[in-house]
């Protein structure tokens, strides 16, 4: 089997998990449940579960307990979608092909159904405590996995709570929309990536890490791993906003330069940007060898990251 037939397997799968955790039970509030469910059903590359998912298997994980992790990274990773594209943020008009949920059910809804991605991301990790199985008292070893599998989810938690908000995805976001139009440095550009992109895959990898009961060593070397990652995303991003078609996309292309915004292309060049995605990567995929397990398929998606057109 080749990579793109892993890859889609691969997507499936987290589709198939991303899905069995949204909401379906409609009341009154049925609307935001549909907006919700719109957006999230739009499709996507689903890398922020799909990378969760190959760190744990990699490092040794084989329990379901990963699953609603999955589920919550690429709601919070949705939710910040439907925000950006609003007319206060990016004011965009599509999304992965289809029209964005403010044009679809109006400003207000898509706010609210962000909101409800965000909250109802949090809702679905707490779920992880009750797929741990729960120990005879009168067996201690029992009662010492199941205390640390309770570490290990609260732990993730933890990382779940923060990279996303204002000391990751959301400060870097606020910095991005404060600095739009104004000459970046280099340095207000790296924070920027860090926390806006980087923050939700470092996320993503290291929750693989820590679930899979793996060494903090480790966990640190995927941090180091994640970082590389992002930042080779983020500037792959912005090489795509300049090189793409729409249809390879499914969005505007050229939106950073319309509204301003200063990237990596515009500082660099895109020949530079070119070389800086492919030594960041090359330094990650360097990391991935040192660590124990199979990684094979880990390599290849960072690989493919580099060359995706979308």
């Amino acid at each position: 089997m080749d990579f793109q037939q892993k890859l889609e397997e691969r997507v499936k799968e987290a589709e198939k998990i991303i899905y069995s955790y949204m909401p379906d039970v409609k009341e009154l509030q049925g609307v935001v449940i549909d907006a919700m469910n719109y957006t999230m059903s739009a499709g996507g590359k689903r890398i922020r579960p799909v990378i969760m998912k190959a760190v744990y298997d990699m490092l040794g994980g084989d329990d379901k307990i990963i699953e609603p992790f999955m589920a919550a990274i690429e709601m919070i990773h949705t939710y910040s979608l439907i925000h950006d594209d609003l007319p206060a943020l990016d004011n965009d008009d599509y999304r992965r092909g289809r029209k964005t949920a403010h044009v679809v059910y109006g400003e207000a809804m898509a706010i609210l159904a962000g909101d409800g991605l965000l909250n109802y991301a949090y809702e679905t990790a707490a779920k992880t405590f009750d797929l741990i199985e729960v120990a005879d008292v009168n067996d201690n070893e029992a009662l010492v996995r199941e205390l640390e599998s309770r570490k290990q989810v609260e732990r993730a938690v933890k990382i779940l709570s923060r990279n996303p908000g204002i000391y990751g995805m959301i400060g870097g976001q606020v910095v991005d929309v404060s600095l739009t139009g104004q000459k970046l440095s280099e340095e207000q550009l790296e924070y920027i990536y860090i926390n806006k992109t980087g923050a939700l895959i470092e996320a993503a990898m290291t929750i693989g890490a820590v679930l899979s009961g793996t060494s903090n060593d480790i966990v640190d070397k995927i941090s180091q791993t994640a970082y590389n990652i992002g930042m080779a995303f983020q500037i792959q991003d912005d090489i795509l906003d300049e090189t793409a078609t729409f249809e390879e996309l499914g969005k505007p292309i050229h939106s950073d330069a319309d509204s301003g915004k200063v990237t990596y292309v515009t500082i660099h060049g895109i020949d530079k940007a070119y070389a800086e995605v492919k030594r960041l990567s090359e330094l990650a995929i360097k990391t991935i060898n040192e660590l124990p397990g199979d990684g094979e398929f880990l390599k290849e998606l960072v690989r493919y990251l580099i060359d995706r057109t979308k």
